[in-house]
């Protein structure tokens, strides 16, 4: 092959690359456009729906998704609420944040039906109170309706280190717990009754949310961990299935058809979202680059 021949290959190969990076940035800087400027378009466009929205991971107090869930409430196209579960818990205040927003949501008139997927324990299985039917899978893990506080104390190997810890402090509870030394008898019993407050306000919301008996909840309220059937044996879940079967649910109880769009909601601030997009877009546009060079793995290198 002539050298002539060879510099014509890398222009066509290297105009095919520009090429593709050009309308890689064109298409990010109108995407990024559309989100900018219209951030509240897609709801009046996406028409009747219903709202997938997920709960995923530690619940902590999210701000971002109590926003989210007070939009889908003001949003007049969406018909239903899905409340997609997969959480080991969280924190209390955590969980009763998205409780309340939920009941919130439920109050205004939109049926809410909570999907549990791997694991919706603890405060995963408190946010899930406030639907209308609660769906799990046979193994979904469950339950663990408690409390726990957790301290670590590490006064004795400190003192083998030869290290001494002093604390000045404006009264005998406010180091209590404290690392540096064993708990109070008096430290104890007054971090006993702010478990206990928050386990009573926990077994109040599967009280008034599953009207059963408070005899009935504090005899499972051990903080037992349960199967998805064993719960709904126990009357903490109403059914096995997924979101099929809550579609089906919604379209025979509430009239929402089950044929109508779903739409994932993503709560991710702007520039997350923008993150996110132009790390994808980065990473799709480089290996096509690459395979068009043959460097992938799995693609034929030109002899």
């Amino acid at each position: 092959m002539t050298l002539e021949s060879d510099l014509l290959l890398d222009r066509r190969r290297l105009k095919r690359q520009l090429g593709f990076w050009r309308g890689a940035l064109v298409l990010g800087v109108v995407v990024l456009g559309g989100l900018w400027l219209g951030r509240g378009l897609p709801d009046a466009l996406a028409g009747d729906h219903v709202a997938r929205l997920p709960i995923e991971g530690t619940i902590t107090d999210d701000p971002k998704l109590l926003r989210e869930i007070d939009r889908i409430r003001r949003d007049s196209h969406t018909r239903a609420v899905l409340v997609m579960i997969d959480s080991p818990g969280g924190t209390v205040a955590g969980g009763e944040g998205i409780y309340r927003a939920l009941r919130a949501l439920r109050e205004s008139g939109k049926p809410v039906v909570a999907v549990m997927r791997g694991t919706a324990a603890s405060a995963g299985y408190m946010v899930a109170l406030p639907a209308e039917r609660i769906f799990s899978r046979e193994a979904t893990l469950t339950g663990s309706i408690g409390v726990l506080l957790q301290s670590v104390e590490v006064s004795e190997l400190v003192s083998r280190l030869g290290v001494r810890m002093e604390t000045l402090t404006s009264g005998p509870l406010k180091d209590q717990p404290s690392p540096f030394r064993p708990l109070s008898e008096e430290g104890r019993t007054s971090l006993a009754g702010v478990v206990d407050d928050m386990y009573r306000q926990f077994v109040a919301m599967v009280v008034a949310n599953r009207q059963m008996p408070e005899e009935r909840v504090l005899s499972l309220a051990d903080g037992r961990v349960m199967t998805g059937r064993q719960a709904v044996a126990a009357g903490l879940v109403d059914e096995i299935g997924g979101e099929n079967e809550a579609r089906n649910w919604l379209a025979a109880n509430r009239g929402v058809a089950a044929e109508l769009p779903a739409r994932d909601i993503d709560f991710r601030s702007l520039s997350e979202r923008a993150l996110s997009m132009a790390s994808s877009s980065f990473w799709r546009g480089g290996v096509a680059a690459f395979r068009a060079e043959g460097w992938w793995p799995g693609t034929i290198l030109p002899r």
